[in-house]
């Protein structure tokens, strides 16, 4: 087929922009795809097209994604054009099934007679690890223990520079870091001593088939021969160690087509980075970057929400955000509701959804998405109630998790004792707290993914006892496990093409017809621990990463899109939460909850913005004193010696600049221009102790920058 033949079947039916992406010259070529933009279509077309116009034969492309599923759909869409994916043929792969095939074929040229085996589960050989060095081996720690392993194998961090490491990027590790890296340790020597040979992980795959092409060239050579047109899906998902592989299978080519939205980066715990996507056209300079942006998925008013949601992100990620627009038909616009408690939240979202159901929208065109799994729970119950067919997508259903059968067990094992007195009302809270301890129950919540999850997995149990004692002070403990047993019973229906539960993580490339967002409150979304405390400030890089969950969230409903939020966890609980910090300027003045969360009783005003006089909502808005969207009055001037005021005082005091005061604190300063001690402390942040720090300098540098 001729170029220009070519050209014209493949991009046929595209919008300008797939179009230019599918014709661009050979690589290096960088797609910036939207949520809903065709990036799959587009990629696809341009494998056909590169393919059918000779710049590469077929069985030169490799494609590579990151969930079997994406590369089932592409090779899917590949067979459909007339590109199949058999012999030699395109692939169409995850990047750890193409190393594993690579590193099966290389291996005797590499390493000889030395056998291997993968080792798909790590489980038990990092729990031997953790026992080796005295940590606990409960099942929840050990997966802790795991995933750090494979952060930190993922991101090129060997054992003995973990602790450097997480020191260096604040990251929070499940126990010590020097006990981490022991385990580490440990794992990567068990592995190397097997009974039946060498023990290769997942990761492992990827680092020999990397080491194989750098240090052998024989064997890059003749992969280099197969292989010369690479394309990446989800780039900006990539880790160090991909990114390694992706180079090792390069050379000094640049034949790349690389696809990905930044602003869509949600797995940097798992070592992902964006940063490979960022710095691309730094690092091939003549690269053709094409911006994807129409959003052919939902409608321009949910498409409009996602551009706000988005349009308030922070620092480098933010600046390479794609502004959607919207090409379907209008729909209704997103709604937002706030509700008492999670018990109400969960049977107002179950009410809606049947009010859809009626209305005809299948229940498998129906998703409720949450930030984790144990906030499942209480929406399966409202589901159940409602007798509204639903599956868990992503997790197990509340009581079929681990901890939670473990927990049930324990309650039937303290009801068979003689020994324990009757427990009923709060006694019997009190004894179910107990009963939980061991299992992982603790007053704070702990370190570590997994240990969070059990964690409140076993607090949405004691959240239970006190619902129902709520309608019988005096329940026993025999009734709560009967009440218990039914509801397990209930929660397991025949597998069934239902309303889908499934956390943010979990709902990654899916879509639905409607989408409920739940659970949007601060301390959830963003989840507490990026939130910092009295003794440390946030991390505003997670902080923003929970931003961009929230987009992801947005961008899976085609139609329909409500955002919900709970003032308590327990019915008739005190209404001390607050939503999202997201959601501040996305909801309408005329929304039934636009109104302000009831502050917690105190004698104290809610503070108003000086500009308009609105209450200030927020803390952001609180530190300004005025609301984020009322028009700043900010010194310049004034701002940038305050900063270099900071840096001079954080430098000799040894601690970081935001110890000193907040860049909220120094906006307000440079805004407000204080004269006094009195107008330094109404400024939140600036408190007797820090009045008495810096009060005088600050003065200082606010006088000495003249009027504004």
């Amino acid at each position: 087929m001729s170029a220009a033949g070519a050209a014209e079947v493949t991009s046929t039916g595209l919008d300008p922009e797939q179009s230019a992406a599918v014709l661009a010259p050979r690589g290096p070529v960088c797609v910036l795809a939207g949520a809903g933009t065709g990036k799959t279509r587009t990629i696809t077309r341009r494998i056909a097209h590169l393919v059918a116009s000779g710049h590469v034969a077929a069985g030169q492309v490799l494609a590579v994604t990151f969930t079997a599923r994406a590369a089932g759909e592409m090779r899917g869409r590949l067979r459909s054009l007339g590109i199949g994916d058999g012999g030699a043929q395109v692939q169409a792969r995850t990047f750890h099934a193409a190393a594993l095939r690579q590193l099966r074929y290389f291996w005797p040229q590499v390493i000889g007679d030395t056998e291997w085996r993968l080792l798909d589960r790590k489980f038990a050989v990092v729990s031997s690890a953790a026992g080796r060095v005295g940590l606990s081996t409960s099942t929840e720690s050990v997966r802790d223990l795991a995933s750090e392993i494979e952060w930190a194998k993922a991101s090129l961090i060997a054992p003995e520079d973990y602790p450097r490491a997480v020191a260096k990027l604040r990251r929070e590790a499940p126990v010590d870091a020097a006990k981490v890296a022991e385990v580490y340790h440990g794992y990567e020597q068990l592995k190397a001593r097997g009974q039946d040979g060498m023990l290769l992980d997942f990761d492992d795959l990827l680092l020999h088939t990397a080491a194989a092409l750098e240090e052998h060239s024989a064997v890059a050579e003749e992969f280099r021969d197969r292989y010369r047109c690479f394309v990446v899906d989800e780039y900006q998902d990539v880790t160090p160690l991909q990114q390694r592989v992706l180079d090792a299978w390069l050379g000094e080519r640049d034949d790349l087509t690389v696809v990905g939205d930044a602003n869509q980066t949600i797995y940097s715990f798992t070592g992902a980075t964006p940063n490979y996507l960022l710095d691309f056209s730094r690092r091939f300079p003549e690269a053709t970057v094409v911006r994807l942006e129409r959003d052919y998925r939902s409608t321009p008013e949910v498409v409009s929400m996602a551009n706000r949601v988005i349009g308030a992100a922070r620092g480098r990620i933010a600046g390479t955000r794609l502004q959607l627009i919207g090409q379907r038909d209008s729909g209704p616009e997103p709604s937002f509701v706030e509700f008492d408690d999670e018990p109400a939240e969960a049977a107002g979202v179950a009410r809606t959804i049947k009010r859809l159901i009626a209305s005809g929208t299948p229940a498998a065109e129906i998703a409720v998405l949450y930030r984790i799994n144990a906030q499942s729970e209480v929406h399966e119950q409202a589901l159940t109630k409602l007798d509204i067919p639903y599956q868990v997508r992503g997790g197990e259903g509340f009581f079929t998790r681990t901890e939670v059968r473990q927990a049930v067990a324990a309650l039937r094992q303290a009801a068979g004792r003689d020994d324990l007195p009757d427990a009923v009302g709060a006694d019997l809270v009190t004894l179910v707290r107990a009963v939980l301890a061991p299992l992982g129950l603790t007053d704070a919540e702990p370190a570590g993914a997994q240990a969070r999850e059990r964690w409140s997995s076993l607090s949405a149990l004691v959240a239970l006892t006190e619902e129902q004692l709520t309608q019988d002070p005096e329940l026993p403990l025999d009734a709560l496990l009967r009440e218990l047993s039914l509801r397990a019973e209930a929660r397991h229906p025949p597998v069934v093409q239902g309303v889908t539960l499934a956390s943010l993580h979990a709902a990654k490339g899916l879509e639905w017809d409607a989408v409920f967002l739940v659970g949007l409150t601060d301390g959830t979304l963003p989840i507490q621990h990026v939130l910092g405390d009295s003794n440390s400030a946030p991390d505003e890089a997670a902080v923003e990463e929970e931003r961009r969950l929230l987009y992801v969230g947005v961008t899976r409903a085609r139609e329909h899109l409500q955002m919900s939020w709970a003032l308590s966890r327990n019915e008739g609980g005190r209404k001390s939460r607050r939503r999202s910090r997201f959601l501040h300027g996305l909801i309408p003045e005329d929304s039934p909850a636009s109104r302000i969360a009831a502050p917690v009783k105190s004698n104290k005003k809610r503070p108003r913005c000086r500009l308009c006089g609105k209450p200030l909502i927020g803390t952001t808005a609180t530190m300004l004193g005025r609301c984020e969207g009322c028009p700043s009055n900010v010194d310049v001037e004034l701002l940038e010696s305050l900063r270099s005021w900071r840096l001079e005082k954080s430098r000799e005091l040894k601690v970081p600049a935001y110890v000193v005061f907040s860049d909220n604190t120094l906006t307000a300063l440079a805004e407000q221009r204080p004269q006094d001690d009195r107008g330094l402390v109404a400024i939140p942040g600036i408190g007797a102790k820090k009045l008495e720090q810096f009060g005088e300098d600050v003065l200082g540098v606010i006088k000495g920058s003249g009027s504004p």
